[in-house]
């Protein structure tokens, strides 16, 4: 089956043929396994890239990925899942790794997951800045779910490592590959811990085709509602010095825009997000240039670390805006100012900066 496949998605632009979900799903899952050599599992990836995958051809990588995932409900009525690209960020210092415990500062049990290093990027991810900033970022699942039902906790990283071993041991050939492949869309959705009631999935995008596309596979991931924010580097965080868009579904249910202004809020920056230090032409610096990824690691990990002790600036107000855009999507508050206001409280009482501790 596995050379029926192939010959029919890797016939060139004008002759390729879509596969079914089935057959998406089955590929997908030899490779995994190991059962396919990597040759083909190279050729399986590129070819449904370069055709484009259909939906249903997504649908069935997914599926195969959660097939090879540990999952685990955790001991709360409800989690969301903070998924951040794996790639990483190169032009802008990332707020979202702190995220998960500001949330859960404010009541709701929040994971956020990665790996080390992936590309085509290679920017700094989840995993290096809280090891930066002295975090565990190699619990086992049973121990990140044991935290997320802390009352005094609330929170944790899960590496991919840990609940998709199989997915993670193609980091080698996903870096021969170079390009994106359907697993860079697909893995954020794999849904490592979940609520006993409910799971929301909080993610970003920057091109205009990928909210739907995430709206489906969230909803066939099982994924009660989503929150797909048109964030800085296709992370959850948004622009903070102009208006911004996001979609959003509850209930499984078909997605809806929602637009938003950050300066409605009280957010009032000229910089787009937080920039590393040194580089001044961060927003607009080419994503293949060499990064010093400790170095930048380091750097988003004081910024988080100081934002969380009170210290205004971007990496703040980057945590008030996507903080208030999760709160309100889970309709724990009534409106986006209001949420921006509860993120605001628990910055300056401590109790985010509690669960850093913690």
């Amino acid at each position: 089956m596995m050379r029926s496949i192939l010959q029919r998605i890797a016939t060139g632009p004008e002759l390729s043929k879509d596969i079914s979900r089935d057959e998406a799903h089955a590929g997908m899952r030899w490779i995994l396994e190991g059962k396919v050599d990597p040759v083909q599992a190279g050729v399986f990836l590129i070819a449904l890239r370069m055709k484009r995958e259909t939906d249903d051809e997504m649908r069935g990588v997914l599926a195969a990925i959660q097939d090879v995932t540990h999952s685990i409900a955790v001991a709360v009525d409800e989690v969301i899942d903070i998924a951040d690209p794996y790639d990483g960020f190169n032009r802008t210092l990332p707020a979202s790794p702190f995220l998960p415990a500001v949330l859960a500062a404010c009541g709701v049990a929040a994971v956020s997951h990665g790996v080390e290093s992936m590309g085509p990027k290679y920017g700094v991810t989840h995993r290096q800045v809280l090891r930066a900033a002295g975090l565990p970022v190699e619990l086992a699942l049973a121990d990140a779910a044991a935290r997320l039902a802390d009352p005094a906790c609330g929170w944790a990283y899960v590496d991919q490592s840990m609940f998709c071993p199989k997915l993670y041991r193609l980091a080698a050939l996903r870096t021969l590959i170079v390009k994106r492949p359907s697993l860079t869309t697909v893995e954020i959705l794999a849904r490592p811990l979940r609520g006993r009631r409910r799971t929301h999935l909080v993610t970003g995008y920057v091109h205009q085709a990928y909210p739907r596309i995430y709206a489906l596979l969230a909803r066939d991931a099982g994924f009660d509602s989503a929150l797909l924010v048109r964030g800085v580097e296709g992370g959850v965080t948004p622009s903070l010095r102009q208006s911004g868009k996001a979609f959003h579904y509850h209930d499984r249910g078909a997605e809806q825009p929602v637009e938003f202004n950050p300066a409605q809020w009280g957010i009032v920056q000229a910089l787009r997000a937080p920039q590393i230090p040194g580089r001044e032409n961060a927003e607009t610096s080419d994503e293949t240039a060499p990064l010093d990824t400790v170095a930048v690691a380091k750097a988003a990990a004081c910024a988080g670390l100081e934002a969380l002790h009170g210290a205004p600036g971007a990496m703040r107000d980057a945590l008030v805006c996507a903080g208030a855009l999760c709160l309100w999507h889970l309709r724990r508050r009534e409106s986006m100012a209001a949420a921006a206001d509860a993120v605001r409280e628990v910055l300056d009482n401590g109790e985010a900066l509690a669960r850093i501790q913690r």
